[in-house]
């Protein structure tokens, strides 16, 4: 009763194309998710998102829920995602993701998952870093410790979204440095993102974490970018 009145006068609407969605639908209407983009990365593992990092860092796995298009509704999502506190976005893709994931063995043996960061100060703007409910979905469902202590985000710069191609990539690798003990040496990390684009900020975040002894990265993103 009380559930039927809030949806009558505060009526939930689809993440995606903003209509109204039925009782048993949740988040995003079934139109919206059977027209969503999936990438199917996670039936190859030399996906394109993998080969983004050829010749670059040295990664053990690579992939990207959806595509993400511009003025699409991947966009849209994560759009109200990082910047209309609609964190159970996050969520939601980070179960959905698990279930895709769950035979990919790369993903199973990783022992650590971390996110990219936010500086404090974009932290403290924000109130939260739009990847965590995505990182703890895949920590919840494959039992592996989600830590966002070891990943530092060294550099605090304007958001991605407003920069171009080059400023995207310019000084990123000063940008991001960690803070490990004995115990995070010869672990394999999960490092998980909004968006894959160019590669720039989750190759320089991999570097850092190279600098742990026997560490190993593999890579999962909510998207990637799609022309």
């Amino acid at each position: 009763m009380i559930n039927s009145l809030i949806n009558l006068f505060f009526p939930k609407v689809c993440a995606g194309c903003k209509s109204f969605i039925g009782t048993n639908e949740y988040l995003i209407c079934t139109a919206c998710r059977h027209e969503l983009p999936l990438t199917n990365h996670h039936l190859d593992s030399e996906n394109e998102a993998f080969k983004k990092f050829y010749g670059r860092i040295p990664v053990e796995h690579v992939s990207a829920l959806l595509y993400f298009h511009k003025k699409g509704m991947v966009q849209e999502m994560i759009h109200s995602l990082k910047y209309k506190g609609h964190e159970e976005i996050g969520s939601f893709l980070g179960e959905w993701y698990a279930d895709y994931l769950k035979d990919c063995s790369v993903v199973k043996q990783a022992d650590v998952i971390i996110p990219v960061p936010l500086h404090k100060k974009r932290l403290k703007e924000r109130g939260y870093n739009q990847v965590m409910n995505f990182g703890l979905a895949l920590s919840e469902n494959f039992k592996i410790p989600f830590d966002d202590s070891i990943l530092i985000r060294k550099v605090y710069s304007k958001t991605q979204s407003k920069k171009n191609l080059l400023g995207r990539t310019e000084g990123i690798e000063t940008v991001f440095d960690v803070a490990f003990t004995a115990e995070n040496t010869n672990k394999h990390f999960l490092l998980i993102d909004d968006v894959l684009t160019t590669g720039a900020t989750l190759e320089a975040c991999s570097r850092a974490l190279l600098k742990i002894p026997g560490a190993k990265i593999s890579i999962v993103c909510m998207a990637m970018a799609h022309s």
